[in-house]
């Protein structure tokens, strides 16, 4: 073999083999074609792994109406009992096909990174992935760092296909809607289309007759309303659904309608995960995820409110199924942070959100083995 044959063929062979090794480091290709993420703001881990606690169920602290019956609905023997009972779509199908982060015991807390302990600087750090001292209020202000869905928004693929639809009315601005032409639905906003669909008058008629019991956040019916139109009628694949009731009940200090909400809204993401399951679009290409911007304290004074005073309110729960999401359940000797949502969304398309935005910090760990 001639010298230059020579070099040739181990140029070859070399090539070859760093080609193979690329390969196969190569992450497989995503079956995941659309994501749903959903909010429960300021839902606590604590009822989230243990279920309805007793200690809050009075007129005093907890503000219950019908002790008795609140107590009939959600109190069990044992934690397994209470937590499938308040949330039985989150324990019998995503703790089984799915996995679930944050519950201390299991040395797997999840924790807020931004120090504030609120909303907006909450949702900021879920959506963009890093932590922004500017965002220091729930001011009615332009978030100024890119979010995971004004990002996909942008790619190829995805124009047009990427929506929210929030009760709270401070989402246009949290992920700036007006300066990128995402679609964000947000609180007592009446669904404006140029043909109105029968649902959709339905979902306006909802609204117009409900109590604008909170000006800035409508219940969570008309949300799950207009985004069950959303769905219908544009079919997105990404959409986003922030839900509101359990922190503005438990602002309010009843305990009863909190638990109240976390089932209703247990309850509706069971009945959206079977319609998924029954369009060809979404059926076994649909990636769930399920958080809260914030934690609450925990303690039968301070289970109401949040912020940086509050101890405790840093931590939150995370939860995720889908077709590239191994059924590993309710995760243990894992930390992770809020920070970690905004790219894992993203990756559970295939995108990589890092690229465009590097501060952001890496994807949860879903996509591996315990």
């Amino acid at each position: 073999m001639t010298r230059t044959r020579l070099l040739t063929f181990l140029c070859g062979v070399v090539v070859g083999t760093l080609l193979g090794t690329t390969a196969s480091a190569a992450d497989p290709a995503r079956k995941t074609e659309n994501v749903i993420v959903v909010t429960l703001d300021g839902f606590r881990w604590q009822e989230l792994f243990g279920g309805a606690d007793e200690s809050f169920m009075d007129s005093r602290q907890g503000g219950v109406r019908d002790v008795a019956g609140l107590k009939a609905r959600y109190l069990r023997k044992t934690v397994q009992e209470r937590r499938e009972t308040l949330m039985p779509f989150l324990w019998t199908t995503i703790a089984k096909k799915g996995q679930i982060f944050g519950n201390p015991a299991k040395n797997a807390a999840a924790k807020i990174t931004n120090p504030l302990k609120f909303s907006y600087p909450g949702y900021s750090e879920l959506f963009c992935g890093l932590v922004d001292p500017r965002i220091d209020s729930n001011g009615k202000k332009n978030n100024p760092n890119l979010s995971v869905f004004e990002f996909l928004h942008n790619r190829p693929g995805f124009q047009n296909r990427v929506e929210a639809v929030c009760t709270w009315d401070v989402f246009p601005y949290i992920l700036r809607s007006q300066q990128n032409g995402l679609r964000v639905h947000s609180g007592w906003e009446p669904i404006q289309a140029d043909q109105l669909t029968a649902e959709e008058h339905a979902a306006n008629a909802t609204m117009a007759m409900l109590p604008h019991y909170w000006p800035g956040n409508s219940f969570d019916v008309v949300a799950t309303d207009v985004a069950k139109t959303v769905l219908q009628r544009r079919k997105p694949r990404v959409l986003y659904l922030g839900l509101g009731e359990t922190d503005e009940w438990g602002h309010g200090r009843r305990y009863d309608l909190y638990l109240d909400a976390a089932r209703n809204a247990d309850q509706y993401l069971a009945r959206l995960w079977d319609g998924l399951q029954k369009e060809p679009q979404y059926r076994d290409k649909t990636a769930l995820l399920i958080t809260t911007d914030h934690g609450r304290g925990s303690t039968r004074a301070d289970w109401t409110d949040h912020g940086k005073n509050v101890a405790g309110a840093e931590f939150i729960w995370m939860a995720v199924i889908g077709p590239d999401t191994p059924a590993l359940g309710e995760r243990e000797n894992v930390q992770v942070t809020q920070s970690q949502v905004a790219a894992t969304i993203a990756a559970l398309l295939g995108e990589d959100f890092q690229k465009a935005s590097p501060k952001a910090a890496d994807p949860l760990p879903v996509f591996g083995s315990k």
